[in-house]
């Protein structure tokens, strides 16, 4: 991978998982699915590995390592692999891959079953999983694509 394209990479993960954040924080501080808290859950299954507390600001921090340097840096060796034939197209599925994981892998290493549902919410923590994944796919994808266009030469003025 290229300097630019894992510059591009990094700073698309990072514009990403930053939306997400607010996103996760405006659905925390509305009280959307109050029972059902990912980073929470992410807090309590690593300090379970670590066999101590873990500080909550230090899951968010987890949260912008793993979105912006682990994921963008995967997303920017991916992408020109990924099907499709726009950056929409390839977060999109980039989104849907992130979802399957999480639903079938996290969730039942974090005790909550696949997709959340020992919640016993029914589909909506797996609809509000995916609505979230999918922003962060997608805004990540369009940020990448963005970043790594080749910058249109100045138009010369009119004289």
């Amino acid at each position: 991978m290229k300097l630019r394209d894992a510059g591009s990479a990094l700073l698309a993960g990072f514009g990403a998982t930053t939306v997400h954040v607010v996103l996760m924080w405006l659905k925390h501080r509305t009280g959307v699915l109050p029972a059902f808290e990912p980073y929470a859950d992410m807090q309590r299954l690593l300090s379970s590995m670590l066999g101590r507390p873990l500080e909550p600001a230090l899951s968010w921090l987890i949260s912008y390592v793993n979105g912006a340097l682990i994921l963008g840096f995967v997303f920017g060796r991916l992408y020109a692999r990924l099907p499709g034939a726009s950056a929409l197209a390839k977060g999109v599925l980039f989104g849907l891959a992130a979802w399957l994981a999480m639903g079938l892998g996290f969730f039942p290493l974090a005790g909550r079953g696949i997709f959340a549902r020992s919640l016993g919410l029914g589909a909506l923590p797996a609809a509000l999983m995916l609505a979230m994944l999918m922003s962060y796919a997608i805004v990540m994808s369009l940020l990448y694509a963005w970043l790594k266009a080749p910058a249109a030469p100045p138009s010369k003025r009119a004289a």
